[in-house]
């Protein structure tokens, strides 16, 4: 059974740190194109970054550039994304998917979805 789970969501003071982890069951990674997305209570999912297969490749919204990082480990067969100085309004239920298709940020075109880590900032 083809499985995403995150992980490392939790409770953060703004200004504050936390990476998040996608890793996969029951298929490799290396074969999909890595999205991250978000969705905060009453809003709609929105692309946060995405990752290429071979980790070529990066994509970031522009609301995230140069606090979040994204990167893969394949040994692991995981998918990591870091991210700092958070603000409250990055409050919202983190998700990753994968996608046979190039790196993007339309969640169209990802084919499997986890269940979602709840990120909290506040203080």
């Amino acid at each position: 059974q083809l499985q995403l789970v995150e992980s490392g969501g939790g409770l953060v003071q703004p200004g504050g740190s936390l990476r998040l982890s996608c890793a996969a069951s029951g298929f490799t990674l290396d074969y999909y194109s890595i999205g991250w997305f978000r969705q905060a209570p009453g809003k709609e999912r929105e692309g946060v970054s995405c990752i290429s297969r071979n980790g070529a490749y990066t994509n970031y919204a522009d609301s995230v550039k140069g606090r979040f990082t994204i990167s893969r480990d394949s040994a692991k067969n995981t998918v990591f994304l870091q991210m700092n100085s958070l603000n409250a309004d990055e409050a919202a239920v983190y998700y990753c998917a994968a996608s046979t298709y190039v790196c993007s940020m339309n969640e169209r075109r990802y084919n499997y979805w986890g269940q979602g880590t709840q990120v909290t900032v506040s203080s």
